[in-house]
């Protein structure tokens, strides 16, 4: 079975966070705030930025008005770039060019190579697919009132 890490799940919903409306100062949401609006952990959090970042998905600056921000518009984020960032290179099998352990019978398999055609076609299609168009930002994360009273209930503390 094909199956993403949990990690790239949560990379989803930090980006699309990052992609709701209402941001502070140029932009920027504090990963205390992201936690709160995702309902993760912020060291859970932290650590997605920091792959984010490294990737150049995600801006951050350091300081007290400091925090990170989507490096480009959620339109032209595709899917594909969020699993290379959390989850590494695309590869199917050890079979396909770019697979990070090589194939242990790659000398006298008569597949080899024959996955890549596979292994790019879902690339692809990974490609095609917007961090906007997996995200309904707004109906998700809804604008945060910074000026609310801080006993006011969180999504962490809101009861349905």
């Amino acid at each position: 079975m094909l199956r993403l890490t949990r990690m790239t799940d949560y990379a989803i919903l930090v980006l699309g966070g990052l992609a709701a409306p209402g941001c502070g100062a140029g932009g920027l949401r504090s990963s205390a705030e992201l936690a709160r609006q995702t309902m993760l952990g912020q060291p859970t959090v932290a650590k997605l930025v920091k792959q984010l970042v490294a990737a150049g998905l995600v801006e951050s600056q350091r300081g007290v008005q400091g925090g990170c921000k989507l490096a480009r518009p959620a339109s032209a984020i595709s899917l594909a770039e969020v699993i290379e960032a959390i989850e590494g290179p695309i590869a199917l099998t050890a079979c396909v060019d770019g697979a990070e352990e090589p194939c242990s019978v790659q000398n006298g398999c008569f597949m080899s190579g024959n996955w890549n055609s596979v292994n790019q076609a879902i690339q692809e299609a990974l490609g095609r697919v917007t961090l906007a168009e997996m995200l309904d930002p707004q109906r998700y994360f809804p604008p945060i009132d910074r000026t609310a009273d801080p006993s006011a209930p969180t999504p962490e503390k809101s009861v349905s």
